[in-house]
């Protein structure tokens, strides 16, 4: 044998040795990150127990723990792959990706600092930290996209001349359509729902945003039982507030879409209203949330509760942030009536472009201001600042047959949503709402701990085709001249409100509002500005939100999720 032949045989033999090694070492990862426990379900009797006096009786806790899911199936795909993102280097990007706005993101990805699969393992590392300790979950991310490391992986580096939510990894919350995951609205009737992408979720896609996963949510967008705690889901359980777990509500009915981005899970989430579900959640948890006008945001794939009222909308840490994730998912979506043609490009720097203060004229609620020290405290330093403030009183406007239009169309549009957005017939048994509630008796202790009311009101609810047209009508009236009365006679910018305290006038006047944090409360409990314009309106009330968040720069972060 040759000196030749010799080295040629000897390294054929290290190559197969050194695959062999190779392929086992591939497998025994696989096997553990398949076998691997990295949650284990725990007794959560105590603390529904010490919850059992709470001042606030829909506090009063049935369960925290989900009964259905098992977060091992949720974080088990990507553990493998985020277990190797040292903490080194989390500690590194740190200051450069905790609470920072999108374009300072974007800044430092066109600076080589990180790309964006680093980006998104950054926000992984966080979700595994705190959602797989049973001390410090929020219950609140309940799937994750399988690839969505891999989908940042091809994106392109540079980002010059793309939307700024490029590359940025969003949650959504799980009443929203997406093919990687379930869409389940927190109900197990749903629990294997597999649907296309929504249209705003199409728009975000089209645009490079990256899906990162699914938020918990208040079942049914909290139209099922009545009374019961807000950020409850069969699927998802109980929704915890990151400022005081067990100890503040988290606001719904998008609730996972507030905590998880008041904990820094994700560059911003998306939630849904139909009266306060966007507004609520964003003020419990501290952060920027906006109810558009019905019509701006496509809500074709939403699971929904009524097609009167419904909208999608951008919940995020900042106001700059909000307008960004607002354009990237607007649209025309021939498939929703209610969806408008006109073209508002703009909208994404309008969080850019602050008005004046000195420019603006705004008005405030004399109750609100003699009742609420922080609310006339923030309009002071307004007034201080150049604003121009009218007080006012509005006019009693009767509010009757609002849960009316929620059941009818309920009841209506639910069926519709089975039939065209659900792919596997098999897999969802429900066809209509009686359906689903003769589901829910059939386990009552896991599917309806809180009982369904609300659903079986829908069932009893006998209002006609006319006379929900004419209760459409008159509210839709009444709801405009609650704010128009004063908005009209001083020509104001905006109304100001707190958190949801006005979501259902807006709501039946079909007008944009937008809550911008503005404080706390002596026991830490978040409390935010809410302004409300008139319709299509966006724009003008971000342009407003920039100028107040400037202003008083008062969001912090949760103590506990600063790490």
């Amino acid at each position: 044998m040759t000196i030749s032949t010799f080295l040629k045989k000897t390294i054929f033999i290290l190559f197969l040795l050194v695959f062999t090694i190779a392929c086992k070492t591939d497998k025994k990862n696989q096997e553990t990150a398949e076998d691997v426990v990295l949650w284990t379900p725990y007794n959560d009797s105590t603390e529904v127990a010490a919850n059992a006096e709470h001042e606030n009786g829909r506090m009063r806790y049935k369960l925290i723990q989900s009964k259905v899911l098992n977060k091992n199936d949720v974080f088990r795909p990507l553990y493998n792959e985020v277990t190797k993102f040292s903490e080194e280097r989390y500690e590194q990007l740190k200051p450069l990706v905790l609470e920072q706005d999108i374009t300072t993101i974007q800044g430092h990805i066109s600076e080589g600092k990180f790309f964006y699969e680093e980006l998104v393992l950054f926000y992984l590392k966080r979700i595994y930290k705190y959602e797989l300790d049973n001390n410090t979950t929020l219950n609140t991310v309940i799937a994750l996209n399988p690839k969505v490391l891999e989908e940042a992986r091809s994106l392109a580096k540079s980002n010059k001349g793309l939307h700024p939510i490029y590359g940025m990894p969003i949650l959504l919350k799980d009443n929203i359509g997406t093919q990687e995951m379930k869409t389940t609205a927190g109900a197990i009737a749903l629990q294997n729902n597999t649907t296309n992408d929504a249209f705003i979720v199409n728009r975000l896609k089209e645009n490079g945003a990256l899906i990162l996963g699914k938020v918990n949510l208040s079942e049914w967008a909290y139209f099922l039982c009545s009374g019961c705690p807000v950020g409850y889901s069969a699927v998802g359980g109980q929704t915890l507030n990151p400022y005081g777990r067990r100890v503040f509500e988290t606001g719904g009915s998008s609730s996972g879409s507030g905590t998880s981005v008041a904990a820094n899970y994700a560059v911003a989430a998306v939630g849904t209203e139909t009266s306060g579900s966007i507004l609520s959640p964003s003020s419990q948890n501290s952060v920027v949330g906006l109810k558009p006008t019905i019509g701006v945001l496509s809500r074709t794939g939403i699971v929904p509760i009524s097609s009167t009222l419904d909208t999608p909308g951008p919940m995020t840490k900042n106001v700059v942030d909000n307008a960004i994730l607002l354009s990237a998912m607007m649209g025309y979506d021939f498939a929703d009536k209610a969806s408008i043609k006109e073209n508002r490009s703009g909208i994404y720097n309008s969080g850019e472009r602050p008005i004046p203060l000195n420019e603006l004229k705004l008005g405030v609620f004399k109750g609100l201001l003699e009742n609420d020290s922080i609310y006339n405290a923030n309009v002071t330093k307004l007034k201080e600042s150049g604003a121009e403030i009218v007080e006012f009183t509005p006019p009693e406007v009767a509010m009757n047959g609002f849960l009316s239009i929620l059941n009818i169309d309920m009841k209506t549009d639910l069926p519709d949503y089975l039939d065209s957005q659900v792919q596997d017939k098999d897999a969802v048994k429900i066809t209509s709402i009686a359906d689903a509630v003769e589901f829910n008796k059939q386990d009552s202790l896991v599917r309806i701990p809180y009982g369904q009311a609300l659903f079986e009101g829908i069932l009893t609810d006998s209002t006609t085709a006319e006379g929900l047209l004419e209760i459409k009508g008159t509210l839709e009236n009444n709801g405009r001249l609650y704010f128009n009365e004063v908005m009209k006679k001083y020509d104001l910018d905006a109304i100001l409100s707190i958190n949801n305290y006005h979501a259902g006038y807006a709501a039946v006047a079909k007008y944009p509002a937008l809550t911008i944090p503005m404080g706390y409360k002596d026991s830490g409990e978040p409390i935010s500005l809410t302004f409300i314009g008139e319709q299509f309106s966006e724009g003008t009330l971000l342009r407003i939100g920039k100028s107040f968040e400037d202003l008083t720069k008062v969001r912090k972060m949760p103590l506990e999720y600063k790490e």
